[in-house]
């Protein structure tokens, strides 16, 4: 399973939940942000990759539904509600992606 992670700068939560699932999980990974100013800025070519994508805000959802509606159509998007307050590999941000995104990956590893 290819799995996306997007929030707004790519700089803090999406990479650390690249990082921290991208091993022992089963999956690949891949991170963005919807900023112009992100390391890596989401593309269709991501989209078009990603199984299942995850998105830390519903902000984040809406704005990828408002530059892909095409590309999204039957992709699933799970919003996490994680804020912007962590840093890069933040214990408490790995905690807390761990809990949240784990059982999503438990789901679609069944199909």
């Amino acid at each position: 399973m290819k799995t996306l992670f997007i929030c707004s700068r790519n700089q803090w939560r999406s990479p650390t939940a690249e990082r921290v699932f991208a091993v022992g999980y089963g999956i690949s990974t891949r991170s963005a942000g919807t900023s112009r100013q992100a390391q890596h800025t989401i593309s269709s070519q991501d989209i078009a990759w990603a199984d299942l994508i995850f998105v830390m805000e519903h902000k984040h959802k809406q704005n990828i539904k408002q530059k892909f509606p095409q590309q999204l159509q039957h992709k699933k998007i799970v919003v996490l509600d994680i804020p912007d307050d962590y840093h890069y590999m933040d214990e408490e941000l790995i905690e807390l992606l761990q809990a949240v995104v784990t059982p999503y990956l438990d789901e679609n590893t069944l199909y």
